[in-house]
């Protein structure tokens, strides 16, 4: 298969299972932010910043690295597998022992027992990291999506159940842990390889090498974003935690539809393209094109959130609105962000993509130590705007790699976000003054989304003819 089929099918795959699996993982959601109360989802976002971190270590950065090897063979996949499993038995052992600490830090008894059982996933998922890092290294998502979404409906059934049942914050836990055991299950049942039991040191230092820098990076990245909710955790209550960790749930799930398919795709793809401009060239292209669905959806959440939220979730999460709609603005670009770093990976420099993190969180911890007297809401808003400085950093130094400055990156996307802004605010006071009549809230919200969506597609194809007729052709041609 050449390699734009080989991208055509794995977008293609790809989407389905995540679209899949969001959608499922959004109802169920949805039903158990019904069912419970926003302090127990409080109470999971405090520990999960402990389970992040143990993922990160347990992979070292490592199946990034088989991705990017050109030709990985039995003992590479196996040095990294007996690894993988080596490292996570430990880290569990390091969690396990540290969980009373970690309760007493939040002065939440049951954190002990949640941490201990919750910590159990990542270890799970020990069992097929090299599986999954195989099947993305052969662009094989259909495999991926056959597998993913069984195992998240099971989940499901068992979370909401459980929910239902009045067994509260022990719901969400056992829904991540059937996930992994269900997901993992089906990984060696379905997946044509086998592990041996062997470990080259030259293989574990290559890829370690590589990997070692990335999961640094990884973690940089982990605790920060988790800071916040340690942080609220810390110095306000598990409701608050709830609220701040439902907005940024909710404000990451359209984004990540869209980014993480073609993110999660042009990863492998781009370690094809050895040319750098014909890198440039993929990149500009498919940066404009994934603009061209986040912004306006995006912006027309943040112009329907309060309605949105109360139909959907309830009266209860409606302190969450104002959280989502400042975090939304960074998810619009979010996108620029994730595929400059994609840009480092690519190219072998993971000494810079460690490197740019250490600069950044160092920025980030100012920004947390400047929000944090304005209660959380001041916490929201510093992490909103550190986030576009990430972006400009970002852009920056993986411009350079492929002679993309920050300014022709702006000067091909800023119109994306100017016409995006002119539509919200001339759809803004409509919204407002037809509250009078409109009472009903799925009806605001679906006509003023729907409406904002359209007019930002038809002034942009006005302005921007290229990026129709490059939309139109890659339709055409699937």
């Amino acid at each position: 298969m050449s390699l734009k089929k080989q991208a055509i099918s794995g977008v293609k795959w790809n989407f389905v299972q995540q679209f899949s699996v969001q959608i499922i993982n959004f109802v169920v959601q949805v039903i158990l932010a019904r069912l419970l109360m926003p302090e127990m989802f409080g109470l999971i976002a405090m520990v999960i910043i402990f389970i992040s971190i143990g993922r990160a270590l347990m992979d070292g950065g490592m199946t990034s690295s088989l991705i990017r090897t050109k030709n990985p063979d039995q003992l590479d996949y196996s040095t990294v597998f007996v690894t993988n499993i080596i490292v996570s038995f430990i880290i569990y052992g390091v969690v396990y022992f540290s969980a009373p600490h970690i309760a007493d830090f939040y002065n939440q008894n049951i954190l002990t027992d949640i941490v201990r059982l919750f910590a159990l996933t990542f270890v799970i998922q020990a069992l097929v990291a090299v599986h999954v890092a195989k099947l993305t290294k052969e662009m094989n998502f259909k495999l991926q999506m056959k597998l993913e979404i069984p195992a998240t409906i099971i989940s499901a059934i068992v979370g909401v159940t459980m929910a239902y049942k009045g067994y509260g914050v022990w719901s969400l836990v056992w829904l991540n842990l059937i996930r992994a055991i269900a997901f993992t299950v089906q990984y060696w049942l379905f997946v044509d390889w086998r592990p041996s039991l062997v470990f080259d040191k030259n293989r574990f230092k290559y890829h370690f090498q590589f990997g070692y820098k990335l999961t640094l990076s990884s973690l940089l990245n982990t605790i920060y974003n988790d800071a916040y909710r340690i942080v609220i955790g810390r110095f306000f209550s598990p409701a608050a935690v709830g609220f701040f960790n439902h907005a940024e749930t909710m404000r990451l799930f359209p984004v990540n539809q869209i980014s993480s398919v073609v993110g999660k795709v042009t990863y492998p793809l781009f370690s094809k393209v050895n040319d750098d401009l014909a890198l440039k060239s993929v990149y500009r292209t498919t940066m404009k094109l994934i603009l061209l669905c986040v912004v306006p959806v995006m912006l027309s959440l943040i112009l329907v959130a309060e309605e949105g939220f109360r139909f959907v979730f309830g009266e209860k999460w409606l302190p969450a609105v104002l959280y989502f709609q400042i975090l939304a603005l960074a998810s619009i670009v979010r996108p620029v962000s994730s595929y400059n770093l994609n840009i480092l990976k690519v190219k072998g420099r993971s000494d810079l993509f460690l490197k740019l993190e250490i600069a950044k969180k160092s920025l980030g911890v100012i920004a947390i130590l400047i929000g944090l007297p304005f209660q959380v809401i001041g916490l929201v808003i510093a992490s909103t705007v550190f986030f576009y400085i990430t972006v400009i950093i970002d852009m920056h130094y993986s411009g350079r790699l492929i002679l993309y400055s920050i300014k022709e990156q702006i000067k091909d996307i800023y119109h994306l976000f100017v016409i995006g802004g002119f539509v919200f605010l001339m759809l803004y006071p409509i919204k407002f003054y037809s509250q009078s009549y409109l009472k009903h809230d799925f009806l605001i919200a679906s006509l003023f989304s729907t409406t904002f969506i359209i007019l930002y597609l038809l002034v942009i194809f006005a302005f921007d003819k290229n990026l129709y007729q490059t939309l139109k052709s890659i339709i055409h041609k699937n």
